[in-house]
């Protein structure tokens, strides 16, 4: 988002609302947020064109895929020459299970969300996969009790 970019009541609505269905038609999304299409649809695309809207998608149930457990990773490693550090992060980032993957400031060195259908699977995740690489010195894993919010 540039820094030139002001956002009134109406954008920030615009934008709750397309975070809600992104789906929604622009007739309907202006009708919620109580403009007509035309200048809801111009504020959309400024919106585009300003980058605050990056892109559209859809959003997956884990649970619908069979991926119904989720379990979040800190991964500290012993690399501290960049070409390890790219190594691990493009072999990390290729594996199917690994829904997020992030470098951390300070410690851990990252943070990865998986997806998986269930304990064995992500017992096979670990040992088969993310343990065995060079790189890694430790992994911590988190269960999720009950998720609150979520901005997928």
């Amino acid at each position: 988002m540039s820094n030139k970019t002001t956002l009134d009541s109406v954008d920030r609505d615009i934008l709750f609302q397309l975070r809600q269905d992104g789906r929604l038609t622009n007739v309907e999304l202006a009708k919620r947020v109580g403009l007509t299409p035309p200048p809801c649809l111009r504020r959309v695309k400024r919106l585009e064109e300003a980058g605050v809207i990056a892109g559209y998608r859809a959003v997956l149930d884990p649970h619908a895929l069979g991926r119904g457990l989720e379990v979040l990773v800190d991964v500290e490693i012993y690399a501290q020459d960049r070409k390890s550090f790219q190594e691990f992060e493009d072999t990390v980032a290729s594996f199917e299970e690994v829904v997020e993957f992030r470098r951390m400031y300070g410690r851990p060195d990252y943070f990865i969300r998986v997806t998986v259908a269930d304990h064995a699977a992500y017992e096979a995740f670990i040992t088969e996969k993310l343990s065995g690489l060079p790189a890694v010195l430790r992994l911590e894993s988190h269960l999720t009790m009950k998720e609150i919010k979520t901005n997928r």
